[in-house]
């Protein structure tokens, strides 16, 4: 009886496991001030959280989005990593926590070590930028399941801060200031419609341009750390993704309102992609050139806003009705 093996399906076992030896030095760029408690490369990871008095433990999952294709057409597989890490690490930190772990999940037809390394050099990158570890992750090969060329992306982050130091958004009120830290362009949110312009539009940009377009999602690590050395009493911290400024601020709010106030976006070719979306539009779906925002009293606004580059008072908490943004 004929016989067929696992390779001859499209499966290389062996290739994939001496991707795991290849990434090693990736993988110790992640570990300079945390290390993992037992050997990379085990079942699990695992990390000692003896140094903190009362743990809590917190976790985020999150992808890269529809940004991917085209960052694998202009063949930017690093800044791929890099949006992957970026937009798991800094919901961990809106919480006030430590990002600690981070796994990821590559599915390809058929791997290709070289663009695989890639992408997780532009992991490791932004993760030994921040602390945390690359603690491990799973590279699927699915021959006619992933399409020859394409690449599934996702991301899991753990990450620990004690019970005291957790970020209660419960204490705004009314007469807080919302505090705006730029973001480096689109991030990786809102790339169905910015593709959909680019399609369409496609004669309004050149190659250069829309390369600028993909710039990746930003780490608000040291922004975190700043306000943390400054001792600003933080409120409450968002990341400005999916929904743009009203969603993801009316997430803290608890019903209460917000009244802002935003500069026009005018980074690169940015304002020729909004010229295509309506105003409104563009408010609920973009950053709007801010992708992290903190909420404190008035005795810290100085504090807040020396903590971080080009940080601007973009509003206050008006204590009713929704988040209310206007495009100066």
């Amino acid at each position: 009886m004929p016989q067929i093996s696992y390779k001859e399906a499209g499966v290389d076992i062996k290739e994939a496991a001496a991707l795991v030896g290849d990434i090693g030095e990736l993988v110790k760029r992640t570990q300079g001030k945390r290390s993992l408690f037992q050997p990379f490369g085990l079942f699990a990871a695992s990390y000692d959280l003896s140094a903190y008095r009362e743990p809590v433990m917190v976790t985020g999952c999150d992808g890269v989005g529809t940004k991917m294709e085209l960052l694998l057409e202009h063949d930017q597989l690093e800044i791929a990593g890099k949006d992957l890490v970026a937009m798991n690490v800094n919901d961990i930190l809106t919480t006030g926590a430590d990002p600690l772990l981070f796994l990821d999940y590559i599915g390809v037809g058929k791997i290709d070590k070289t663009r695989i390394k890639r992408l997780i050099a532009g992991m490791a990158a932004h993760l030994e930028s921040c602390d945390c570890i690359l603690g491990g992750g799973e590279t699927a090969e699915m021959p006619g399941v992933v399409p020859d060329g394409m690449i599934e992306l996702s991301g899991f982050c753990v990450g620990a801060a004690e019970k005291a130091d957790l970020i209660d958004p419960g204490g705004i009120t009314g007469g807080d200031l919302v505090v705006g830290y730029p973001s480096d362009g689109f991030h990786a949110n809102g790339f169905s419609l910015v593709r959909r312009i680019l399609d369409e539009f496609a004669g309004e940009y050149s190659s250069e341009e829309v390369r600028s377009l993909l710039a990746p999602t930003r780490l608000y690590h040291a922004e975190v750390r700043a306000l943390r050395e400054r001792e600003v009493r933080i409120k409450g911290l968002a990341h400005i993704t999916g929904g743009g400024l009203p969603e993801n601020l009316e997430r803290l709010l608890g019903g209460k309102g917000a009244s802002l106030r935003v500069p026009a976006w005018e980074l690169g070719a940015i304002p020729k992609v909004l010229a295509h979306v309506d105003a409104q539009e563009a408010v609920n779906t973009f950053n709007m050139g801010y992708g992290w925002v903190a909420i404190v009293g008035p005795d810290d606004e100085e504090a807040a806003l020396a903590s971080g580059a080009g940080a601007l008072r973009l509003g206050e908490i008006t204590g009713e009705g929704g988040v209310k943004v206007a495009m100066i």
